[in-house]
C-alpha cells in the first residue's frame, strides 16, 4: 500500500514540475527578450552570427503544383492560374429597391494565391471586400441543354477569414435573349443556384432550381431538402472544400462535399414546394355550417354542485400548530440604515430631497432565527376545492373537425421530367458577405463524372495533399497543444504512466506470507498455522486409538485360541480361569467404552 501511495505522489510531483518548468521557460524567454532589446545596439552582429550558425528545422515536404487540365468534354472550366480575369465580366448594375449608397455592385474581385497557400503558383478568384454587393460572371463554352445527359457542377471554396454572414454559391444563368452579363444582378433569371450559405448559426448548402409552370408559364423556385449532415465544419475550419452537384436525366440528384455525398434525392419527391401541384384542393368557397359541432366533450348538463362544496375556501391557511421560534426578535427590524453611510458632498436637498442612508440587513438578525413581527407560516388548506365545474361527458352530437370539401385543382399539371429545365449559357457569382477574402477556384461544368473527378484530383486533391504534408503528426500536435496549455503535460504524464503503474501493480506484486520466524519475533497469532497443527494432532490421536483397539482384539483372539487347546483341563481350572478372565474382560470393555479408545464413526 505504501508503494502505491509513493507512486501516485511521484506522478503528481512530475506533473507539477513539468508545468513549473514550462512556466520558468516562458519567464526566461521573456527575460531574454528584455535583455536583447536593451543590448540590441551593442550585440546585433553577434545575434546575426548565432542565427546563421543555428541549424533550421527541416522544411515540410512540398507538393509540386500543376494547373489542372480537363480530360474530356466540358462546358466550362476555369482554374485562374493565368493570373487574370480574362473571360470574366464585372457587373455594373444596381440593385432595385435599395439605397443608392449600397445599391451598386462595386465589390472587388481579384485573382490571388491563398494567404496561407501550400501550393505556390495556385491562384484563385478572391472576393476581396466585405459588406458590398459583388457580381461577376462568364459565358459557357457552349449552352447546356437539359436532355439526355447529366449535368455536373463543381468548384472549390475556402473561407480564409471564416464567415460571419454571407454566401459562396454559384448561379447557372438561363439562356435568354435579354441576358446581359454587364448588368448581372439579383433579379437576373437563373436556372440553378448551388453552394454554401451561412448567416448566424444557420449553415446551408443550397440547391435551388427554377421550374417553369407549363400552364401559366411562370417560374417557381424549388428548394432541395436540408441535408442531414453537419455542415458547420466546412464554414469554420478555413480549409478548401470541394462542392459538387450531380443532376441526372432520371430526375435524381446528389450533392457532395469533398467527394462525399451529404444529400441526395429526386426532383419529383424531395423538393419544396413540390414540382407538381396536388390533383385536388380544398374548396375556397366552402363554409362550415353554423350547427356543426366540433366538441368531442361537453359539460354534463345534469350535474349539480354538492351542498358541501365551498368555493370561497382559501387555498392556503395559517398553520395553527406552528410555534414562534425561541429567540425571535420581535422588536428588531429586518433592515436598518447603514451607520457607515455618508451623505455625498454634492447632495442638494433642494434638488434631491432629504438624504436618507441606504438600508442594510440588520446585523442583530444574523444570529437570531428572525426579526420583526412573527407570523404563522401558510400551509395548504385541506378543505380547499376551488371553483366547481360540472364533469365532462361525451358529446352525442359530435361531428368531428370540419374540413372544406375537395375539388379538382384547376391549376393541376403533371411534369414527370423536371430535369428538362431552361438551358443555361453562363455561370455567375452574385453575393453579399460580411467577411472578406473568400477564395473560389477550379470551376468545371461537364457531363462526365470521371472528368469531374480527374479535375478534382488535379486541383483540390493537390491542395489536400499539400495541407496534409504541412500538418504536424499526432505527436507534434500534442506538443503544440501543450505549449499553449501547460496543464496538458500533467494529462500526458498520467495517461502514459498510469497504465504502466497498473501493470506493475497487478502483475508484479504478490501477497507475501510472513515466515514463522517473524511470528516468533513479534509473538503475533498464527491462525492458519495453529489450525493446521490442531488438525494434525487430531489425526494422530485417531490413528493411535485405532492401533490400540487392533492390539486389544488380537490379544483377545489369542486367548480364545489358548482356551480351546486346554479343553481337557479340569472343571475347577476352567472356572478359575473364567473367574480370572472375567475381570480382565470387564476391564477391557471398560477401556473400549472410554472416549479415548472409542473408534471414530464413519459418515
Amino acid at each position: 500500500m505504501e508503494l502505491k501511495w509513493l507512486l501516485c505522489v511521484t506522478l503528481l510531483a512530475l506533473g507539477i514540475l513539468a508545468v513549473q518548468a514550462h512556466d520558468m521557460d516562458e519567464d526566461n524567454d521573456a527575460d531574454d527578450v528584455v535583455d536583447i532589446e536593451d543590448d540590441l545596439d551593442d550585440g546585433i552582429e553577434e545575434v546575426e552570427e548565432s542565427k546563421s550558425e543555428t541549424s533550421s528545422p527541416p522544411p515540410a515536404p512540398k507538393v509540386a503544383y500543376r494547373a489542372p487540365v480537363p480530360t474530356g468534354e466540358v462546358y466550362f472550366a476555369e482554374s485562374f492560374d493565368k493570373g487574370t480575369l480574362d473571360g470574366w465580366i464585372l457587373s455594373r448594375a444596381k440593385k432595385d429597391d435599395t439605397d443608392d449608397e449600397i445599391a451598386k455592385y462595386d465589390g472587388k474581385w481579384e485573382v490571388q494565391e491563398m494567404k496561407e497557400t501550400k501550393l505556390p503558383g495556385d491562384k484563385g478568384l478572391v472576393m476581396v471586400t466585405r459588406a458590398k454587393h459583388h457580381a461577376i460572371s462568364s459565358k459557357l463554352y457552349k449552352p447546356f441543354v437539359f436532355d439526355t445527359k447529366p449535368l455536373i457542377i463543381q468548384y472549390e471554396v475556402n473561407f480564409q477569414n471564416g464567415i460571419e454572414c454571407g454566401g459562396a454559391y454559384v448561379k447557372l444563368l438561363s439562356k435568354t435573349p435579354e441576358l446581359n452579363l454587364d448588368q448581372f444582378h439579383d433579379k437576373t433569371p437563373y436556372t440553378i443556384m448551388f453552394g454554401p450559405d451561412k448567416c448566424g448559426e444557420d449553415y446551408k448548402l443550397h440547391f435551388i432550381f427554377r421550374h417553369k409552370n407549363p400552364k401559366t408559364g411562370k417560374y417557381e423556385e424549388k428548394h432541395a431538402k436540408r441535408p442531414d449532415a453537419d455542415l458547420k465544419t466546412y464554414f469554420t475550419d478555413k480549409k478548401t472544400h470541394l462542392y459538387t452537384l450531380v443532376l441526372n436525366p432520371d430526375n435524381s440528384f446528389e450533392i457532395l462535399v469533398d467527394q462525399t455525398v451529404v444529400n441526395s434525392g429526386n426532383l419529383l419527391n424531395d423538393m419544396s414546394p413540390p414540382v407538381n401541384p396536388p390533383r385536388e384542393i380544398e374548396d375556397p368557397n366552402d363554409q362550415k355550417p353554423e350547427d356543426w359541432d366540433e366538441r368531442p366533450k361537453i359539460p354534463d348538463p345534469d350535474a349539480v354542485k354538492p351542498d358541501d362544496w365551498d368555493e370561497d375556501a382559501p387555498a392556503k391557511i395559517a398553520d395553527e400548530n406552528a410555534v414562534k421560534p425561541e429567540g425571535w426578535l420581535d422588536d428588531e427590524p429586518e433592515y436598518v440604515a447603514d451607520p457607515d453611510a455618508e451623505k455625498p458632498e454634492d447632495w442638494d436637498e433642494d434638488m434631491d430631497g432629504e438624504w436618507e442612508a441606504p438600508q442594510i440587513a440588520n446585523p442583530k438578525c444574523e444570529t437570531a432565527p428572525g426579526c420583526g413581527t412573527w407570523q404563522r407560516p401558510m400551509i395548504d388548506n385541506p378543505n380547499y376545492k376551488g371553483k366547481w365545474k360540472p364533469p365532462m361527458i361525451d358529446n352525442v352530437n359530435y361531428q368531428g373537425i370540419w374540413k372544406p370539401r375537395k375539388i379538382p385543382n384547376p391549376d393541376f399539371f403533371e411534369d414527370l421530367e423536371p430535369f428538362k429545365m431552361t438551358p443555361v449559357s453562363a455561370v455567375g457569382l452574385e453575393l453579399w458577405s460580411m467577411t472578406s477574402d473568400i477564395f473560389f477556384d477550379n470551376f468545371i461544368i461537364c457531363i462526365d463524372r470521371a472528368v469531374a473527378d480527374d479535375w478534382a484530383n488535379d486541383g483540390w486533391g493537390l491542395k489536400k495533399a499539400a495541407d496534409g504534408a504541412a500538418e504536424p503528426g499526432v505527436v507534434g500536435q500534442m506538443m503544440a497543444a501543450a505549449e499553449e496549455r501547460p496543464w496538458l503535460w500533467v494529462v500526458y504524464i498520467l495517461t502514459v504512466a498510469l497504465p504502466v503503474f497498473l501493470v506493475v501493480l497487478f502483475c508484479c506484486s504478490g501477497k507475501k506470507q510472513p515466515s514463522a520466524a517473524e511470528y516468533k519475533k513479534t509473538d503475533a497469532p498464527q491462525p492458519d498455522v495453529v489450525d493446521d497443527e490442531k488438525e494434525e494432532e487430531k489425526d494422530k490421536g485417531e490413528k493411535e486409538e485405532e492401533e490400540e483397539e487392533e492390539d486389544a482384539n488380537e490379544e483377545k483372539l489369542e486367548k480364545q485360541k489358548n482356551d480351546a487347546d486346554l479343553g481337557s483341563a479340569s472343571q475347577e481350572e476352567e472356572e478359575e480361569e473364567e473367574e480370572d478372565r472375567k475381570p480382565a474382560s470387564e476391564e477391557e470393555e471398560t477401556v473400549n467404552r472410554s472416549p479415548r479408545n472409542r473408534k471414530p464413526r464413519k459418515d
